[in-house]
């Protein structure tokens, strides 16, 4: 099967805009440690970080099954259907161990 892309437009957009401030707590985050910061300042900067990308995670995860999932589904098409939910069961398996 090949790739569907997802939805492009506004949710693209912000899903860019959180990850390149993200990208910019991890150049601040950097900062810290070759400054030799307190470690606590350096720690909750990186749980900053990490709920920053378990957010946005979270909305391609949503947009995923809000697009992708629900196109195979009402395609009909069973073997499209079967693979997609097989990605997504996949996935999962690997975030659990």
């Amino acid at each position: 099967m090949q790739k569907m892309k997802s939805k492009t437009g506004a949710e693209h957009k912000s899903q860019l805009n959180r990850l390149k401030r993200i990208e910019g707590q991890i150049r601040g985050l950097i900062n810290m440690v070759e400054d030799h910061r307190y470690c606590i300042d350096i720690l909750t900067q990186i749980k900053a970080i990490k709920s920053a990308i378990s957010s946005v995670e979270a909305n391609v995860v949503e947009e995923h099954l809000n697009h992708c999932v629900t196109r195979a589904v009402q395609s009909k098409n069973q073997n499209e259907t079967k693979e997609i939910i097989s990605e997504i069961r996949d996935l999962l398996k690997k975030t659990v161990k």
